[in-house]
């Protein structure tokens, strides 16, 4: 077994960092430093760093574009492997569409309708990568990401593997292509031809997220899964919860699904909310809300 600093030499060639600020990889802007981070090129990148974090002792944890994430005030004593831009080629033939996990589902959705086709238009407005949404199974207005998946590339216990997805693989909010196990690199979709009004209605949602979505706070988009029969926003505004903060963790006034960072939120702060929202909620109509964020380190 290697020492734990060793990692910076074995990874030197893929230009790892030391001691990385979490805050200024996750939308939400609040957490601590993760000991190293790396940015793969491909999926023998993320195979080797793997390899190389365990000869360590280290742990690997893998994130997107951290829109989806809480990151602990004690940051992340592990090596985190990031799928960025460096992961992020879109080649699109007819109707399908080949793309790497690190790409920016808005910049997709864009290039898609440039291209004729139409299916994701909803998603212009999420901010994660193509990665972050197969694995959780990104949707809005009506769609998701997994109906449109053809096949993907993923590393499976540490080898990439091919795989064509099967009834079941995909949920809501979830699919069986998630961290640590899978870890989606690339991704094959098939889109349809643009029936002329693509570029409408991804206008359309656009405008719809910045009318009733607070985009002027560092948040990690909506907090809580949506419970079946029930609106999770509704219900906390109904609870009497919007406005209400804990230290920079605000329930936004606009969304009361979202919970926002007004300026110095901890993690504890997000956390301490949350447990509140859900006690209240539960008080107040039975329902236990359940969350979509991830929370890491610690």
């Amino acid at each position: 077994m290697r020492e734990k600093n060793d990692i910076f030499k074995l990874l030197d060639g893929m230009g790892i960092k030391r001691g990385v600020s979490m805050k200024e990889y996750t939308s939400f802007k609040v957490g601590g430093d993760a000991f190293a981070m790396v940015e793969p090129r491909c999926a023998e990148d993320i195979c080797y760093a793997q390899r190389a974090a365990a000869e360590c002792g280290l742990d690997a944890v893998t994130v997107g574009n951290g829109t989806n994430l809480l990151v602990s005030d004690n940051g992340i004593d592990a090596l985190v492997i990031r799928i960025g831009e460096k992961m992020s080629l879109i080649e699109i033939d007819g109707t399908c569409v080949r793309a790497g996990a690190g790409v920016l589902l808005g910049r997709l959705s864009k290039k898609t309708i440039a291209a004729g086709l139409m299916g994701l238009e909803w998603a212009s407005g999420i901010p994660g990568t193509l990665g972050g949404a197969v694995a959780m199974n990104a949707g809005a207005y009506g769609g998701e990401i997994g109906g449109l998946v053809k096949c993907l590339r993923c590393v499976s216990d540490g080898e990439p593997v091919e795989y064509t997805p099967c009834a079941g693989d995909f949920g809501y909010r979830t699919s069986t292509f998630r961290a640590p196990r899978h870890i989606v690199c690339e991704v094959e979709l098939e889109l349809l031809p643009d029936d002329g009004h693509a570029a409408e209605r991804m206008n359309e949602y656009t405008a719809m997220r910045k009318q009733k979505q607070p985009l002027s706070y560092p948040s990690a988009g909506s907090v809580f899964k949506r419970p079946e029969g029930f609106f999770a926003g509704k219900l906390i505004e109904e609870a009497g919860l919007k406005g209400l903060s804990i230290g920079g963790a605000q329930v936004s006034e606009l969304h009361a699904g979202f919970i926002i960072n007004t300026g110095g939120a901890t993690s504890e702060d997000v956390l301490s909310l949350i447990y509140i929202i859900q006690k209240r909620v539960f008080e107040m109509s039975g329902v236990m809300l359940e969350t979509e964020i991830q929370y890491i380190g610690g």
